[in-house]
């Protein structure tokens, strides 16, 4: 099938990133993930290690003798890169070419499809410089949004900003993947 890389930066959300890591992982798809120093606060390497079978990345600066600078590597490795959850302090970095981890510099390097997909309170949903920062990925960058769902957050707020479910995110997935009619 694909190559896949996640991106899963800080958030309660994480869970779902490692149950949709599992699911592309049980159909086929080969998945690398990348967590940021803060999303390992809410889910652990291990837990992406077990349902991919495949390295976690998580440091820019590895302490590795076979160190390839990943960024690059994993950028030309994977057809698609993925970033559920997107945080709001993640969107804004992308928006404004900031690199300081290895999830933005690897976003920064790759060349092929970019989907978001946000998770974040309703009011920082809804924050006109948050919005500014997510037209500008999409309209400057190309990235693809994937609308967080409304309902219950974990602040104990009602309103948009839930990341998309599963079989949301898997159906995104697959039409950024779609080969054009005569391109092939």
């Amino acid at each position: 099938m694909s190559n896949i890389l996640l991106g899963v930066s800080a958030g309660i959300a994480a869970y779902k990133s490692a149950d949709l890591a599992s699911k592309l992982t049980q159909r086929g798809d080969s998945v690398r993930t990348i967590l940021t120093p803060s999303a390992q606060k809410f889910i652990t390497p291990l837990t992406f290690r077990a349902v991919t079978r495949q390295e976690v990345f998580t440091d820019i600066f590895e302490d590795d003798p076979a160190y390839k600078g990943e960024h690059i590597s994993l950028s030309q490795w994977a057809d698609l890169l993925l970033i559920a959850p997107a945080t709001a302090d993640l969107i804004g970095k992308l928006a404004g070419g900031l690199g300081g981890d290895l999830l933005t510099v690897t976003a920064l390097a790759f060349d092929k499809p970019v989907l978001f997909a946000p998770a974040m309170n309703d009011r920082m949903w809804m924050n006109p410089v948050v919005q500014e920062n997510i037209s500008r990925l999409q309209d400057v960058l190309g990235y693809r949004l994937i609308d967080p769902g409304e309902g219950h957050l974990a602040c104990g707020s009602v309103g948009p900003g839930r990341l998309a479910e599963v079989p949301e995110l898997i159906s995104r997935i697959d039409e950024a993947l779609q080969v054009e009619p005569g391109s092939e």
